[in-house]
């Protein structure tokens, strides 16, 4: 348990200081800034790298929405959940301590820019409403955990799980960062909240409660809806023909 709750906690940090990391330092760097493109394929890309890395010990969940919607799915037991959010908050933590450490090394760094929290209406990017950052993290944690109950079922081709749900969170920031900045995450956005304080913490509640139904939508549905019957002959083989 312990080498699952490290993994879990190296994920964690990775995520919010490679996909957190690249909007602060690289999203409007002079001349050279990655946009919402290169933060939306930095995100799809700590998780990538971080199942294929740590997936083998812990299951690289990173993100207490995907433990819920496994849960709920039948994919992990109740008594981990407790111990792998604690350290995956922590991960995501010790991620945005480090990045804050790195960020104000330049003179004119300030975290009224938002230090890449998420939030809605005035601190939305795009000035979209609560109900509307609702609705999109709601919606994308759903999609976000459909894709990993399916990409890590047993009938699915072996060894593509980590690209299909990488994939899926960069395509899921490109749709969402004008919205929310993105969070389907609570530990990412718990992480830099901290270090804002004020406005990010009071919006925090919106980027906990709706991932968290999204997730356990999602989870619940496809174990009772979409997930095909032991029975049933595969569609598509374990290699994909």
């Amino acid at each position: 348990m312990f080498a699952k709750l490290t993994a879990e906690f190296v994920g964690t940090l990775w995520l919010v200081l490679g996909g957190c990391g690249s909007a602060v330092l690289a999203a409007a760097f002079p001349e050279l800034g990655i946009g919402f493109l290169g933060v939306s394929l930095a995100f799809g890309l700590t998780v990538l790298t971080g199942a294929y890395a740590l997936g083998p010990i812990s299951g690289g969940h990173f993100n207490p929405a995907v433990s819920l919607g496994l849960w709920a799915g039948g994919r992990f037991p109740a008594a981990h959940l407790f111990p792998y959010v604690v350290a995956q908050v922590a991960g995501g933590i010790a991620g945005a301590a480090l990045l804050y450490l790195i960020a104000s090394g330049r003179a004119d760094f300030s975290l009224a820019g938002g230090f890449a929290s998420n939030g809605y209406g005035e601190h939305s990017p795009g000035g979209y409403s609560l109900t509307a950052g609702f609705v999109t993290e709601v919606v994308m944690t759903f999609v976000f955990l459909t894709v990993i109950l399916g990409a890590t079922h047993r009938r699915a081709p072996v060894g593509f799980a980590g690209l299909a749900i990488g994939l899926a969170l960069t395509l899921i920031h490109l749709i969402s960062i004008p919205v929310t900045n993105t969070s389907v995450n609570p530990a990412r956005s718990t992480a830099p909240a901290l270090f804002v304080g004020d406005w990010a913490l009071g919006q925090l509640w919106l980027f906990w409660v709706a991932p968290v139904l999204g997730a356990l939508i999602a989870g619940l549905a496809y174990r009772g809806i979409l997930e095909p019957d032991a029975a049933e002959p595969a569609i598509t083989g374990r290699n994909g023909g």
